[in-house]
């Protein structure tokens, strides 16, 4: 029994009671003897259903019935409308329409003077950072692996790669995690043998085996997740050496796009990059001295852009 069909039922009885079983059953796509089911489940939490037989039967709230309106004070119903609205441009929500339903159902139920002023907030709201790329997770998959990561349960996974070929394979969810719009789990992968880094909006379902894993100790799945996206194999492996500080470092270069160490000569920036001609600028950018330790092809990247920056200084207009 899912709790979303159980309130999707009673939404319906607010808006149309009267319907009978049958009507019922085809909104909600189950069948007769579920509904009954989710209009006992109903009874239980204290909503009086009542059920008429005869020709003009049907399900039905006690008259009278109304759930009380949401009692949420102005802070509270602001935090909950902006964390919606966050969510949706940054990535952190799931399915296609989950924000915009949630909002409506939160304005329908708010006091009318309350209603105004948080749509307000939505309607005048602007952002300094474009949206990020549509990839929200369905919440199903999203959830069994939360929930198996937390109790240490191995699930089967229908998943999608990069490519689009399709495969099931079981995974010990250690871990999820939200990174720069997107959520990754990170666990060990049975097929492989290895702990691996599996986009959630790739997975089609994941359920449970009945089996269970043994706590995977001190392991970061922020971490992991974050080495295993700067460690995507691109055409060329880049080392370099900085003259800055670690700090400094890692307030410039995004933990995901390149791992850092700490050396005797300097702080060792290790990549992979596609295009060499965007690491000579970026490395340009970071205005401090380097050293390139390999490719050999990115020390003439850089006299190239070296070449075009003399170029522009010497233009005159």
């Amino acid at each position: 029994m899912t709790v979303t069909r159980v309130l999707a039922l009673l939404e319906i009885l607010q808006a149309g009671p009267g319907l009978t079983g049958p009507e019922l059953a085809a909104r909600l796509e189950v069948d007769e003897r579920t509904v009954r089911r989710y209009a006992v489940r109903l009874s239980e939490l204290g909503v009086p259903v009542e059920a008429e037989r005869g020709r003009h039967g049907g399900y039905r709230l006690l008259p009278g019935y109304k759930l009380p309106p949401l009692m949420l004070t102005d802070d509270e119903a602001t935090a909950v409308v902006l964390g919606l609205l966050a969510g949706r441009r940054t990535g952190l929500a799931v399915g296609e329409t989950a924000t915009e339903s949630a909002l409506a159902k939160i304005q329908r139920v708010l006091p009318q003077a309350l209603r105004e002023r948080v749509a307000a907030v939505s309607a005048t709201l602007g952002h300094t950072r474009a949206p990020v790329p549509a990839s929200a997770p369905k919440a199903g998959p999203l959830l069994a692996l939360a929930d198996a990561a937390r109790h240490r349960q191995t699930v089967r996974l229908a998943y999608r790669s990069w490519r689009g070929e399709s495969s099931e394979r079981d995974l010990d969810p250690y871990g999820i995690v939200f990174h720069s719009g997107r959520w990754y789990a990170a666990g060990l992968d049975h097929n492989s043998g290895e702990v691996r880094t599996f986009r959630v909006d790739r997975v089609a379902g994941a359920v449970r085996t009945g089996r269970s894993f043994g706590d995977p100790g001190d392991f970061d799945a922020v971490a992991h997740v974050i080495g295993s996206l700067s460690a995507v194999p691109y055409r060329h492996e880049v080392k370099v050496l900085l003259t800055a500080t670690m700090e400094e470092a890692r307030r410039r270069i995004p933990a995901e796009t390149a791992t850092l160490t700490e050396t005797a000569g300097g702080i060792l920036l290790e990549t992979r990059a596609e295009q060499l001609g965007g690491m000579a600028q970026m490395l340009a950018g970071l205005g401090w001295p380097f050293t390139v330790i390999t490719p050999d092809e990115l020390r003439g990247e850089i006299r190239a852009l070296a070449g075009r920056l003399m170029e522009a200084a010497d233009a005159v207009p």
